[in-house]
């Protein structure tokens, strides 16, 4: 059985992308960028909503010949995980590869049939796609790259009217300012000690 993890970059103000969809204030520095080639290793199965599939889709074919080792790391990483596109709009011709998957009526039901069939952590990537696990108490971990910025409007990060009890098991400065914190919720730290 896998572990939920939802992972959100976001402004100091709590959205994810600005009113216009814009990332520019999100793109990661290096040492940031790190920290995500970390991350990577141990995701099995990414659940990403349209708009998160299309940009991921960068790392799918990445042949950039400037490239970081960290870039080429990354990509070699992502070509790997099993991807879970969830749409209404798309068609299965617009998949970029054959570790890919259209669902498109998705259900929690979905999300914990593949959760279960995991081996290891299915992470929940993008907003939108998030919410309604957000809302059930799915998610096991939240890992939140905060970005020292104020956008003012957009979309928002975390669904409106949750309440749930979180543990923070890890946290991080970078240079740059943004603040990585990584929560896990009670109920499954308590079922860790036991």
């Amino acid at each position: 059985m896998g572990t939920l993890r939802y992972a959100v970059t976001m402004s100091l103000d709590g959205f994810a992308a600005d009113e216009e969809d814009g990332l520019q204030w999100s793109v990661p520095d290096a040492e940031v960028f790190d920290l995500h080639v970390k991350r990577l290793a141990g995701v099995t199965t990414e659940v990403l909503g349209r708009k998160t599939y299309r940009l991921m889709d960068y790392w799918e074919n990445y042949d950039e010949v400037d490239g970081s080792e960290a870039e080429y790391e990354f990509a070699r990483q992502w070509v790997d995980v099993e991807k879970v596109a969830v749409s209404t709009t798309m068609s299965s011709e617009e998949l970029s590869s054959a570790r890919s998957r259209l669902v498109r009526d998705f259900t929690l039901r979905d999300l914990e049939d593949i959760v279960s069939e995991a081996e290891g952590i299915v992470e929940i990537f993008g907003p939108t796609t998030a919410a309604e696990a957000i809302r059930a108490g799915m998610v096991d971990e939240f890992e939140f790259f905060i970005v020292p910025v104020m956008i003012g409007a957009g979309l928002k990060a975390l669904p409106d009217g949750v309440r749930l009890d979180l543990k923070r098991v890890e946290q991080r400065t970078f240079k740059n300012g943004v603040v990585y914190l990584r929560y896990e919720t009670k109920t499954r730290a308590s079922d860790e000690l036991r």
